[in-house]
């Protein structure tokens, strides 16, 4: 048993130091000055980053994609606070485990004044009897919970233990996060690659870092095979080329620049198919775009705006779909959230289009760029104050739920506009509705313009 002031050396452990161990384990970083990504939660003075420096973490429950480091930052979390580590597997373990976890962590805490940290991975897997086992020993500080899980905690997690226990979202790692993990895995001597002097093309760097789904250990595997699989040449040099790559990560390499014209012109292609109507190449494109690794939430926001710009409220259903598309996505990542863009994708080449909302603010804009700040007429000026009463603030406003069929005739534009039109619906979809009711409203206007005396209040009527 250690000694009170001896730590134990985690990554020794899980394997970080012998050279036979997975590429992915033995980089795996043993500070928070070598973890990549996650700034939103463990940036500079973040409330999870000067914990985990002052030793208070408390009981943690690490939510992300594969591959986002949770399991590291519980090893981190260890070693940075002097704690006893107890990897605990919710599947393969039972009460009986938990109470030899339990009779540890009293031993730690007694003899040596060391907290224990309880590590559950996939704590999704964690039965309720387990975590009411569990539960006691938490809320007692015996044990520090530190959990790691893909799925959403508030559907898995018991609510006494979720309540006791602070939950961080990890997010998937950037391409420019793994490009750096690569590299530092290909010039690494000691755990990394560069005794095998690997020379690998920067094509197949890129592809690898931005396939690999923001997924660390992906990326570290593929480029361990496409490494160790490639002979040295007369030079010693092992030559990794992007086919190479490809193969490793069993993905071909689609035609594509996230910044140049294929981007664009992909983009520009759904886009157009959409607006044309066509599902069968908005799925097309779209695939063409995930399968090349464009960010989804990229596609979805595109998506977002197009409900708006081309369908408008000739479908007022699409916004809210292709809204969802993009929480879908944002929930589930990738696959499985890749059908719910398709799904987006389909609804809104399918729904009938209308840009009239898009086109009146345009003629808004160029009014206001014309007029600009026009005075509000001070009918429909809110007159909180004794001052603005007398001024004429609000004098003359008529309150529409007093009136038949909750309508008034009166001016809302400035003085300057009045009378002006700015939208004009479609008439196909939703919009045709919408077009009775301003012919209505229309209707009505005009009527009151000729017989002032024909509005009538409700009040006046006994209406109710």
């Amino acid at each position: 048993m250690p000694s009170k002031n001896q730590n134990i050396n985690l990554f020794e452990q899980k394997g970080a130091g012998p050279t036979n161990a997975p590429l992915a384990d033995r980089m795996r970083p043993r500070t928070l000055e070598e973890y990549m990504g996650q700034e939103r939660i463990l940036g500079p003075g973040t409330v999870l980053r000067r914990a985990i420096q002052t030793g208070d973490v408390g009981s943690v429950i690490f939510w992300g994609p594969p591959g986002t480091g949770k399991t590291t930052l519980a090893h981190i979390v260890a070693q940075t606070t002097g704690s006893y580590f107890v990897s605990f597997s919710a599947v393969l373990s039972g009460v009986k485990e938990i109470r030899a976890v339990v009779q540890k962590a009293k031993l730690q805490r007694e003899i040596y004044n060391r907290p224990t940290i309880l590590f559950v991975d996939e704590i999704h897997r964690f039965n309720k009897a387990q975590q009411d086992a569990f539960l006691p020993h938490v809320e007692s500080g015996l044990i520090h919970l530190i959990g790691a899980t893909t799925e959403n905690p508030s559907f898995e997690v018991i609510s006494p233990l979720l309540s006791r226990c602070r939950v961080y979202t990890l997010d998937p790692l950037t391409e420019e996060d793994l490009l750096t993990i690569l590299r530092r895995a290909l010039k690494d001597r000691q755990r990394g690659l560069a005794r095998q002097r690997p020379r690998v093309a920067k094509a197949a760097l890129e592809f690898i870092a931005g396939r690999a789904g923001g997924d660390a250990r992906v990326a570290l595997s593929a480029l361990e095979f496409a490494v160790m699989t490639t002979n040295p040449g007369k030079s010693g040099l092992r030559s990794v080329s992007l086919k190479t790559a490809e193969e490793a990560l069993q993905k071909k390499a689609l035609v594509y620049d996230k910044a140049g014209d294929q981007h664009f012109n992909i983009i520009s292609a759904l886009h157009k198919s959409l607006r044309g109507s066509d599902p069968d190449a908005a799925l097309y494109w779209l695939a063409r775009m995930l399968d090349a690794g464009e960010d989804p939430l990229y596609i979805a926001r595109r998506m977002v705006r197009f409900a708006s710009e081309d369908i408008g409220n000739a479908d007022p259903q699409a916004l809210q779909l292709a809204l969802a598309a993009r929480d879908a996505y944002h929930f589930l990542g990738s696959p499985e959230g890749e059908l719910a863009l398709a799904q987006a994708a389909v609804y809104l080449a399918t729904a009938p289009k209308s840009n009239a909302v898009d086109s009146a603010l345009a003629r808004v804009r160029r009014d206001i760029q014309q007029t600009q700040a026009l005075p509000v007429p001070l009918h429909i000026r809110n007159a909180p104050t004794r001052l603005m009463k007398d001024l004429g603030y609000g004098k003359g406003y008529k309150y529409a739920h007093n009136y038949e069929d909750r309508y008034v005739a009166q001016e809302y534009l400035p003085e300057k506009l009045r009378g002006r039109r700015y939208y004009f619906p479609s008439g196909f979809g939703f919009e045709k509705e919408i077009q009775k009711r301003i012919q209505w409203w229309s209707k009505k206007k005009q009527q009151a313009q000729k017989d002032p005396g024909r509005q009538r209040e409700k009040e006046k009527n006994g209406e109710s």
